[in-house]
């Protein structure tokens, strides 16, 4: 037997620390700023990507909202720069250094099923983290209280320096903003092309057809899709459909991205593809928490790694 350490194997003690970045150099205050400067490098030579009009939602946008997990704008006005520098910490303060901070936080449900016991974790701007552990053991609810879909029992979050206890409605859209999910099982609209799935984001937040194809060319240049943009999610393969869930989550240039699994339903090859893509996310300065059972791709990947294991979050790596 190998005497190198098990990543999964169950450790002794529990983490309530501070995840150490997996990189020296000094992070990007602002990695929105980063990740549009990167989109705008291979605008050069593109077409416009045709989507439909979006005129008034129409019931089955409501619908794609609600599958896409995405609430669409009442208005129609896309947020223009000025709005969004109002968000930016004061001249001279700089952003807290935590992107996400839990404190003994728990998660029991209905049921009487306990899917996380007193969890502490700090995860810092720029920091690449994978969660682990077995089916069940709560990782895809880590990261449901990260972005709002459920909501602890005790304990406080904190993200990008709101706290989500006090988040609701419209705020807490506002929030969900500023966070991408990435899902295993992709959740594509299947009627939707390409670059109407990844556009679909956009449209939700208001944005005009002109600042939608200004972002939809360059992300999907990103992923490697930009030949895909009007086929449909059934001509696709599982790594495709993979990399436009990826494409649709940093459309709107977050600086947290959350992946589920998202390599779960895909070979090697496109596994490392996606890895890959995530990894370039994060060396603009987007933070990154992936959650993932494959021991191999966390053992090549060489990032800090936590387990979730009955309840319980312990430091691995």
């Amino acid at each position: 037997m190998s005497s190198q350490t098990h990543l999964f194997a169950p450790p002794s003690t529990p983490m309530t620390s501070t995840v150490t970045p997996s990189r020296t150099q000094t992070l990007p205050q602002d990695a929105q700023a980063r990740l549009q400067a990167l989109l705008q490098q291979t605008t050069a030579g593109t077409q416009t990507v045709g989507t439909r009009k979006s005129g008034t939602q129409t019931a089955g946008a409501r619908a794609d909202a609600k599958r896409t997990g995405t609430q669409p704008q009442t208005s129609a006005k896309p947020e223009t720069p000025t709005k969004s520098a109002k968000k930016q910490p004061p001249t001279g303060q700089a952003p807290t250094k935590a992107m996400v901070q839990l404190t003994s936080v728990s998660k029991i449900y209905r049921n009487g099923s306990e899917a996380l016991r007193n969890v502490s974790l700090t995860i810092n701007r720029g920091d690449f983290l994978f969660v682990t552990g077995p089916s069940g053991a709560g990782k895809s609810t880590l990261l449901k209280l990260l972005y709002g879909q459920e909501a602890a029992n005790d304990g406080e979050i904190i993200v990008n320096n709101h706290s989500l206890s006090n988040l609701r409605g419209n705020k807490l859209a506002m929030l969900r903003r500023n966070i991408g999910v990435v899902f295993q099982d992709y959740k594509l609209i299947p009627r939707r092309t390409v670059a109407e799935n990844v556009a679909f984001v956009l449209w939700a937040q208001g944005c005009d057809r002109k600042e939608i194809n200004r972002r939809l060319i360059p992300t999907l240049k990103m992923v490697g899709l930009q030949g895909k943009a009007n086929c449909f999610p059934e001509q696709l393969s599982g790594g495709e459909q993979q990399r436009v869930s990826i494409a649709r989550a940093v459309v709107g240039t977050p600086p947290l991205l959350l992946a589920d699994e998202p390599t779960g339903n895909l070979d090697a090859d496109n596994s490392w593809q996606v890895i890959k893509i995530l990894q370039k996310l994060n060396s603009i300065g987007i933070t990154i928490v992936v959650t993932t059972h494959d021991e191999h791709m966390v053992r090549a990947s060489n990032h800090p790694v936590v387990q979730i294991r009955n309840g319980r979050l312990h430091h691995v790596r």
